[in-house]
């Protein structure tokens, strides 16, 4: 093995749980210390599972002042840049989140409570989602947004009536105290 192909180390966050496409969060943080260490540490939100692992200079490479400083006003320099990644990110996941609960709706016992074509228009908005997002994996947030504001204008207004006819909005037919 040459010097530059040493293993690093091994990092493993095994124990994350199955999850719906787009509903698991990992965090991730990075940091340098004063002596070129980088730490790496890998969270999963949902069960507070944790790992992390130390990785240092290789002994003939230290990495200097300059460096530190310099990987610094870099991380500073892509901060808004990032923040509109997250954010796109997270408009992302929420859409898909989204489909996969109107398609567990759908599926389960309100879905059997709404009307036929009121559950094809439904199903069919989803699928056109669905195929959106396959399609459009560099879209912007705010197609991503705009796509889950036409589902849900397409989708809330039929589960809230599957929802009254099933006796989810019972009358009040009792006095106030």
């Amino acid at each position: 093995m040459t010097k530059d192909n040493r293993l690093l180390g091994k990092f493993d966050l095994t124990g994350i749980a199955p999850a719906p496409r787009g509903t698991a969060q990992i965090e991730v943080s990075f940091k340098v210390d004063v002596n070129g260490i980088l730490h790496v540490r890998a969270a999963d939100k949902g069960t507070g599972r944790s790992e992390k692992i130390q990785i240092t200079s290789a002994a003939d490479r230290s990495i200097t002042q300059e460096e530190i400083e310099r990987m610094v006003r870099e991380a500073e320099e892509f901060t808004e840049e990032d923040q509109m990644v997250r954010e796109k990110v997270d408009a992302r996941n929420k859409l898909e989140a989204y489909v996969y609960n109107v398609r567990t709706t759908v599926d389960g016992e309100m879905g059997r409570k709404v009307d036929g074509g009121d559950k094809a228009r439904v199903e069919e908005a989803v699928r056109e989602v669905s195929e959106w997002l396959d399609a459009s994996p560099d879209a912007e947030k705010d197609d991503y947004v705009e796509k889950l504001k036409e589902l849900e204008d397409v989708c809330n207004p039929v589960f809230a009536a599957a929802y009254e006819k099933s006796g989810g909005a019972e009358e009040d037919d009792h006095d106030e105290l």
